[in-house]
């Protein structure tokens, strides 16, 4: 069994941080596991998107032509990631930000309010962590849990504050 998926946003949109999590998420629970990051050539306010591969057999190919899921946090991400989208797959969209002025019937696309509910939990920063609570769902092999392990790992220890934010908003996204 094996999640593909794509994450996508601005820089400092915390995109390789839903990555890291997910990734760590998939250690932590014995899976084989791939994550490659990419940056713009602006690190904040540039393009930035990642892959993350979790599979309980081996990876053979880190390259991600079609995935099972995605998070677009930005709208020049959506217009790129929408065909890279298998289909019977999934994408979650920051409709806070996002105006999708095209769609796709073969694909479940989710939009949540990403941005209002993180501004309603009281950090803007934390649309990321909304739209990833929407996704974890549609996953075949990450749960709240092992991305709470995960959080507590890369977070929780030297940030204790940020982490119990952190899942207020993933649950929030899992609520919507």
């Amino acid at each position: 069994m094996m999640d593909k998926v794509l994450l996508a946003g601005f820089g400092g949109q915390g995109v390789m941080f839903i990555g890291k999590i997910l990734a760590y998420a998939g250690m932590l629970g014995n899976l084989e596991v791939c994550w490659i990051p990419s940056y713009g050539p602006e690190m904040r306010g540039g393009t930035a998107n990642c892959s993350v591969i979790l599979s309980d057999e081996e990876i053979h190919s880190p390259v991600i032509d079609q995935a099972d899921g995605g998070i677009v946090l930005n709208k020049p991400s959506f217009d790129k990631f929408l065909t890279r989208i298998r289909p019977g797959g999934v994408l979650v969209v920051n409709s806070s930000i996002v105006e999708m002025d095209k769609t796709r019937e073969d694909i479940e696309i989710i939009t949540i309010p990403a941005g209002d509910i993180a501004n309603e939990i009281g950090n803007a920063n934390l649309a990321n962590m909304v739209c990833l609570g929407a996704l974890l769902p549609k996953l075949k092999l990450v749960s709240l849990e092992k991305i709470e392990k995960a959080m507590d790992e890369v977070v929780g220890k030297k940030k204790p504050e940020l982490y119990d934010m952190n899942i207020v908003a993933i649950k929030k996204g899992l609520e919507s």
